[in-house]
C-alpha cells in the first residue's frame, strides 16, 4: 500500500527540476522506437509491401544494439553550444524531427528503400540520443535521486512508446500515415524544452583529452575498480529470471490457460504497462529510503517470487483473477527492479566516460534478454509450463546470492554527493 507520505514524496520528487527534465527526456527517447519497429511494419503492411521486404526492414533497428561503438565519440567531442551532454541532445532531437517529418512525405510501397534509409537514420539518431541521455542522467542526478530519476525516465519512455505505437496506429486510420508521422515529428520537438531547461552536469565532467582515451579510458577506469568482474556478472544475472519468464509470457497465456488475443492484449499489455509504470515510480520513492543495495535485494526478491504467480496460473488453468494477479504482480515487481537496476548502472559510471560506460553496461545487461529466448522455448516444450516458471524462480537466485555477497561493494558506490556538487547542477 502506498502511504500518504510516499505520495507526497513522489510529488516533491517530480517537482524537482532535474527529475522533471529526466522525465521529459524519457518521452523524447521513447517516441522514435516504434517508428523503426511495430508502427513501421504496420504502415508497410497496410501499403501492401511484401513480407520479404518487411522482414529485411527489421535490420534498421541494428544501431540500438551496437550503439556502444560510437558512444566514446560522444564522450570526447563537445558541440559548440549548450555543453557536452545537452548539445548532443539538441542535435539528435533536431535530426530525429527532420527524419520523421521527411518520412511522412513518401510511401513505403512506392519508395521502399528511401523509407528504409530514413528508418535507419531514425534508428541511428535515436540510439545516439539514448547514449547521451543515459550519460546525462548518470551525470546530473545525485545518489539519492537516481532511483526516482530512473523511475520517471522509464515511465516517460513507456508512455512515449504507447503514443508512437498503439496511438499512432489508431490515428493512422482516421488521419492517414502522413499526418500521423508529421504529428510525431512535432512531438519530438517537445524534447527541446527539456534540453534548454535542464542544467548541464558539472560533476567531474571534463571530456577525455583524445579519442584514444575516450575508447580505452572507460574500460581502464572500470576494470581498475575493486569488484569490477563481480559487477559485470551481477549485471547479467540480476534480471535473468525476469527475462526468462517474460520471453514466453504471451505465448503461455494463449497456449497454456487459453486466453483470447483480446484478453491478452487488454490485461497483459494494458494492465502490464500500467503496473510497470506504477512499480517504477513506487520503486523510485522506496530507493531514497532503502538505498541501492536494499532496493536491489528487496525488488530482486519480489521479481523472483512474482514468477511463481505464473506457475500457479499454469497449475490451476484459466482464471481471470489469477491472470490479473500474476500480470499485475510481475509487472509491478519488474518496474521496481528496473528502477533499481538502472540506478545501479548510473552509479557505476564515471562522469568523464559516462556515455561509453553506460552504453557498454546496458549492452551487457541485454545479453540475458537476447539469449534466453531460444533456451526458454526448449525448456517450456520439454518441462511444461508449471516446471518452466518454477525454473525461472530458481534461475533468479544466483543473482540474488551474488548481490548479497557484494553488499559492501554496493554501499561503496552508493555515496551521496556533497551539497556543493548538488548545487552546481541546480
Amino acid at each position: 500500500m502506498i502511504s500518504f507520505s510516499n505520495f507526497i514524496a513522489t510529488l516533491k520528487a517530480l517537482a524537482n527540476r532535474r527529475i522533471g527534465v529526466v522525465m521529459a527526456l524519457g518521452i523524447a527517447s521513447g517516441l522514435p522506437l516504434a517508428l523503426t519497429g511495430g508502427t513501421l511494419q504496420a504502415w508497410m503492411t497496410v501499403e501492401g509491401v511484401d513480407l520479404t521486404t518487411i522482414g529485411i526492414f527489421t535490420l534498421v533497428g541494428l544501431p540500438y544494439t551496437v550503439k556502444f561503438l560510437w558512444a566514446p565519440f560522444m564522450d570526447r567531442f563537445v558541440p559548440p553550444f549548450l555543453g557536452r551532454r545537452r548539445g548532443w541532445m539538441l542535435l539528435c532531437q533536431l535530426a530525429l524531427a527532420i527524419c520523421i517529418f521527411t518520412s511522412s512525405l513518401f510511401s513505403p510501397s512506392e519508395t521502399p528503400w528511401l523509407i528504409a534509409g530514413l528508418a535507419l537514420m531514425i534508428s541511428f539518431f535515436s540510439a545516439s540520443h539514448d547514449i547521451v541521455v543515459d550519460a546525462y542522467r548518470a551525470d546530473v542526478l545525485p545518489a539519492h535521486e537516481r532511483g526516482m530519476g530512473a523511475a520517471v525516465f522509464v515511465s516517460g519512455y513507456r508512455f512515449a512508446m504507447l503514443i508512437s505505437g498503439a496511438v499512432a496506429l489508431m490515428l493512422s486510420e482516421h488521419l492517414g500515415w502522413r499526418v500521423t508521422y508529421m504529428l510525431i515529428s512535432l512531438l519530438m520537438l517537445t524534447g527541446l524544452l527539456a534540453v534548454f531547461w535542464g542544467p548541464e552536469p558539472s560533476r567531474d565532467s571534463s571530456p577525455p583529452a583524445t579519442l584514444g582515451e575516450a575508447v580505452v579510458g572507460p574500460l581502464k577506469d572500470f576494470f581498475t575498480r575493486k569488484g569490477a568482474w563481480a559487477f559485470l556478472i551481477l549485471i547479467i544475472l540480476y534480471k535473468l529470471g525476469d527475462a526468462f519468464a517474460g520471453s514466453l509470457t504471451t505465448a503461455f497465456l494463449i497456449r497454456g490457460p487459453g486466453f483470447s488475443l483480446t484478453e491478452v492484449g487488454a490485461l497483459n499489455k494494458g494492465l502490464g504497462l500500467a503496473a510497470t509504470i506504477l512499480g517504477a515510480l513506487f520503486g523510485g520513492v522506496l530507493m531514497a529510503r532503502l538505498g541501492l543495495y536494499g532496493s536491489l535485494m528487496f525488488f530482486g526478491i519480489l521479481q523472483a517470487v512474482s514468477n511463481l504467480s505464473f506457475m500457479i496460473l499454469a497449475a490451476i488453468g484459466k482464471s481471470y483473477f489469477m491472470l490479473i494477479t500474476a500480470v499485475g504482480f510481475e509487472n509491478l515487481a519488474g518496474g521496481m527492479g528496473t528502477a533499481a537496476f538502472v540506478a545501479l548502472l548510473m552509479a557505476l559510471c564515471n562522469a568523464r566516460y559516462s556515455a561509453a560506460q553506460f552504453a557498454l553496461l546496458s549492452a551487457l545487461s541485454a545479453l540475458g534478454r537476447v539469449y534466453v529466448g531460444p533456451a526458454s522455448g526448449f525448456l517450456a516444450e520439454d518441462l511444461g509450463w508449471v516446471v518452466f516458471f518454477l525454473f525461472t524462480f530458481f534461475i533468479a537466485l544466483p543473482g540474488l546470492f551474488l548481490l548479497w555477497r557484494m553488499k559492501d561493494d554496493l554501499s561503496r558506490i552508493d555515496v551521496p554527493w556533497n551539497e556543493a556538487e548538488i548545487t552546481k547542477c541546480k
